[in-house]
């Protein structure tokens, strides 16, 4: 069993025993997990609401663990309520009337050495369409498997590689039409 598929198994059996009632289990559930649920929200919502996602993502797991089954990775499930939370905050900021044009400021994710290239993939992320942002950012930042990121979306695994295959070309043309302007 490789590491991820430990750490998969670990929180499986963690939120099956939050699911029978234990309090630390599912405290470990949570600190096992948000870092994961934050880079995911972060890439799909912004680094300025991920917080807040995040926390909302674990109230609703609080609440539904009980109808947690295991058909799928506690991973996937819990990975799967954070896309919905996002969704439901898009639909919620469409809905509200704006009453300025202004971007939302972004909080730096940390002070090291590599935040230009933080900033920068960043910048190409946003550039890609949103599905392929999502399928890109689940199979190859968090590293989940193809089957478990059409889960998450609710899509066919072919749909998933397509749209990861898209998202790696877009990039590649984007980076090599930088490195032509500037090079």
């Amino acid at each position: 069993m490789s590491r991820s598929e430990d750490a998969n198994a670990r929180l499986t059996e963690l939120a099956l025993q939050a699911r029978r009632g234990d309090p630390h289990a599912m405290e470990s559930f949570i600190r096992e997990s948000q870092h994961d649920v934050w880079r995911f929200i972060a890439h799909l919502a912004g680094p300025h609401l991920a917080d807040d996602l995040a926390q909302e993502t674990f109230l609703r797991a609080f609440r539904s663990v009980r109808r947690f089954n295991a058909r799928s990775s506690a991973r996937t499930w819990l990975l799967t309520i954070a896309r919905r939370v996002v969704v439901d905050q898009i639909r919620y900021e469409r809905s509200r009337p704006r009453t300025t044009h202004a971007t939302p400021a972004t909080e730096p994710t940390s002070p090291d050495t590599g935040f230009e290239n933080v900033v920068e993939l960043n910048l190409l992320l946003s550039d890609l369409d949103p599905e392929r942002r999502e399928a890109l950012v689940l199979t190859q930042v968090l590293g989940l498997p193809y089957a478990e990121a059409a889960h998450v979306t609710g899509c066919p695994i072919g749909t998933i590689r397509s749209r990861v295959a898209r998202a790696r070309d877009q990039l590649l043309a984007t980076q090599t039409h930088q490195d032509e302007e500037t090079g």
